[in-house]
């Protein structure tokens, strides 16, 4: 959706350069940029670039820009594909604060109140209400004295929150040094890195309900509590005092403001237009082989798949990693997901839906230590109908199912649909009524889904996980070691997974380009 605003600007930067040839003539001078891949963090990388005085080209394979966050529309339901939930808004405000701009310039927020509802059984289920005050209470009701403790949880929470999301993930984890700051070190002792999460919360909170409710970030960040350092608790913090939002209109407004944004600032983007190699000569990259031929480059970012950029983009001698390395590492989660078009409404469901009626252990086990299709799945249910009725046509409700899993599985047909059913009986249970019989419109997508449309190393959903061993200088570095004008953005390096860590990545990407290659205008 472009407004009225969008519209003058875009229409008065084409009359700039229709009046003015010579802005044409000067952009010829600076240096040009290939973004391999139009998702949050290329998008980031691409829009940061030409603020500095570079002249970007994005690349994307697919028909539209998102990555993971694309979006479908079917039979008058328009579906995110990806991320449904919108948390750190602090950090989306800062973006585009960069340029001087707001988020409210491009989508509107609301935030949700409940945040979002947790079913631990049938006939157990409980609003997580907005107000702090509220949430004290729920807390309070499960465990006496456990809200005194919810304060100093969530006070030891934004600080973490605070040192780590606005110090530490825009460092570009390349040197020791980096961290050698002993005000740093000393806030990065303070924040847990060495103490699990499993060991933080059970200082706090013993119920086995409020334990849930607290870990449950952590089950797509790619580990197991006990695996998991502490320092992750600044997610509860972004839940839990921050809130849970929403973009009118959908996830997908995220991508159209920056990408709104991102012409704004002179990138051009094309679509289609899948990169078959990154060609290299005598170390350094001259730019990119597609299908429609070579395109010149004096930088080039891989905003796309970390593994696939540098496994198949490169030849073997531009490789810093082999596939011993990548098969070592561990992944995030992938999802088996299922977007539903009903033809009625389901008032018993909150716009996000947390289904914890099975074993959480059991579950997380087998995504992470041994994995294998789940037997007894926790899954999540998004209804952004029941806050927004633009997703689905009047009466309707607009269902996204998912199932956390272990990536590198096979996912035929008949699985899904097993999964289909297993999960389709409890949600029937917990509404109350038939659901399978309303629907009208039905997509399923997983693990092969994933490979195709993005290339993702094992069908992951969510990138590289934020284990100890796989956090800062541990991850896959943002520079290529052997290709001198090659950088890497994206959920598979620093930060690591989740929108907000992939607009920062973005961000980060373009400080280290212009750091190294100068500014953009030669």
């Amino acid at each position: 959706m472009i407004t009225a605003r969008q519209n003058k600007v875009g229409s008065g930067f084409v009359a700039c350069h229709h009046l003015f040839p010579w802005l044409l003539a000067s952009a010829t001078t600076s240096q040009h940029v290939i973004v391999i891949g139009a998702g949050f963090a290329g998008l980031s990388a691409a829009t940061s670039l030409a603020q500095r005085g570079y002249r970007v080209t994005v690349l994307e394979k697919n028909e539209g820009p998102g990555g993971r966050a694309r979006v479908f529309q079917a039979q008058g339901f328009t579906f995110d594909m990806g991320p449904s939930w919108y948390w750190m808004p602090d950090v989306f405000e800062k973006y585009f604060g960069r340029f001087g701009r707001r988020v409210a310039d491009y989508y509107e927020l609301v935030r949700l109140d409940p945040s979002y509802q947790v079913v631990f059984g049938p006939g157990d289920a409980v609003d997580i209400p907005a107000k702090m005050a509220e949430l004290r209470q729920l807390f309070e009701q499960y465990e006496p004295g456990s809200a005194a403790r919810l304060d100093e949880f969530l006070k030891q929470a934004a600080y973490k929150y605070e040192v780590g999301i606005n110090r530490l993930v825009y460092a570009p984890s390349r040197s020791l040094l980096e961290f050698a700051d002993p005000k740093l070190l000393l806030d990065m002792v303070r924040m847990d890195v060495l103490q699990s999460m499993h060991t933080h919360v059970r200082r706090f909170f013993q119920n086995p309900k409020l334990l849930q409710l607290v870990e449950f970030p952590i089950l797509f960040l790619g580990a197991t509590s006990e695996n998991t350092p502490a320092l992750y608790s600044l997610m509860n913090y972004a839940d839990l005092a921050l809130g849970t939002w929403y973009p009118k209109g959908g996830m997908h407004q995220i991508v159209l403001g920056m990408v709104q944004l991102a012409q704004e600032q002179g990138v051009s983007l094309e679509y289609k237009q899948e990169v078959q190699e990154i060609v290299v000569e005598n170390g350094r990259a001259t730019g990119v082989q597609t299908a429609a031929g070579f395109r010149a480059a004096d930088v080039v970012v891989a905003g796309a798949d970390y593994h696939h950029a540098e496994q198949h983009l490169l030849k073997p001698e531009y490789r810093h990693y082999d596939e011993t390395y990548w098969d070592k590492r561990t992944m995030a989660p992938s999802s088996l997901l299922f977007y539903l078009g009903l033809n009625k409404r389901l008032p018993k469901l909150r716009h996000h839906n947390l289904f914890f009626d099975e074993d959480f252990q059991q579950h997380a086990h087998e995504i992470y230590e041994q994995p294998q299709w789940p037997s007894k799945p926790l899954f999540y249910v998004s209804a952004p109908s029941q806050t927004d009725p633009s997703v689905a046509p009047e009466g309707c409700e607009n269902l996204f199912l998912l199932i956390p899993v272990a990536p590198d599985l096979a996912d035929p047909e008949e699985t899904r649909e097993r999964y289909y059913h297993q999960i389709m009986d409890r949600l029937e249970q917990h509404v109350g009524e038939t659901i399978r019989d309303a629907v009208v419109y039905k997509r399923s997508y997983a693990h092969r889904d994933f490979i195709t449309d993005y290339h993702s190393y094992k069908g992951n959903a969510y990138g590289l996980a934020n284990t100890l061993r796989q956090t800062a200088i541990l991850k896959p570095t943002l520079k290529s070691k052997k290709v001198s004008n090659l950088y890497f953005t994206g959920q598979l390096t620093v930060p690591g997974p989740g929108v907000p860590p992939s607009l920062i990545s973005g961000q980060v990407v373009a400080g280290e380009v212009e750091k190294e290659q100068g500014r953009g205008r030669k």
